[in-house]
C-alpha cells in the first residue's frame, strides 16, 4: 500500500478522533467527586460483611455475582448501577455485594446457589433466604421492578 493511500484511510479516523475529543467537555473536579457519589455503593468479594452488616441493619442483601470476562456484568457496572435513582434506591433499602465468582468465596457461593450465568443478580432477606433472582444485564427501570417486586414479596411473607 502506498503511503498515498494509507494517508487517505488515516485521515477520517484522525479527524473522528480529534471531533470526539472536542465535543467531550472537561469535567470540573466538582463534577466526578458528584459523579462518584452516584453509583451503588459495593461490599467487594465477601459475603460473610455484608450478611454481618444486613443483620445489624435489618436490611435486605443485594448480590452482584459476576465474573471480569463477562460483557453484560461491564455494562451493568457503567450503565445501571451508576444511575442516580437506582444508587440512591440500592443504597438505601439494601447491603449491597459485588462478588466476582471466580476468586475467593466465589466459586463456593456460585456452586452453592448453583449458578448458571452471569451477570446473575439474588436478593437475600437479612437471615440469607434467597427471595428473588434474575440473569442477564438489566437496565435502571428493569432493576428497580427487580428490587421493588423482591421488597414487597418479603413483605407480603410478613
Amino acid at each position: 500500500m502506498s503511503m498515498k493511500y494509507f494517508g487517505m484511510l488515516l485521515l477520517p479516523i484522525l479527524f473522528s478522533v480529534a471531533s470526539f475529543k472536542t465535543s467531550v467537555p472537561a469535567k470540573t473536579s466538582t463534577e466526578i467527586k458528584a459523579t462518584s457519589a452516584d453509583k451503588i455503593t459495593f461490599i467487594e468479594n465477601d459475603w460473610n460483611a455484608a450478611v454481618k452488616k444486613a443483620s445489624a441493619q435489618k436490611k435486605f442483601i443485594f448480590v452482584d455475582c459476576y465474573a471480569t470476562w463477562c460483557g453484560p456484568c461491564k455494562m451493568l457496572k457503567m450503565r445501571t448501577f451508576t444511575n442516580k435513582r437506582v444508587a440512591d434506591f440500592f443504597n438505601q433499602n439494601f447491603v449491597n455485594v459485588s462478588i466476582d465468582m471466580e476468586k475467593g468465596q466465589g466459586p463456593a457461593l456460585a456452586q452453592q446457589w448453583r449458578l448458571q450465568a452471569y451477570p446473575t443478580l439474588i436478593i437475600f432477606d437479612e437471615n440469607t433466604k434467597p427471595v428473588l433472582g434474575t440473569m442477564g444485564f438489566m437496565n435502571p427501570n428493569d432493576l428497580m421492578a427487580f428490587a421493588e417486586q423482591a421488597l414487597k414479596q418479603k413483605k407480603a411473607e410478613r
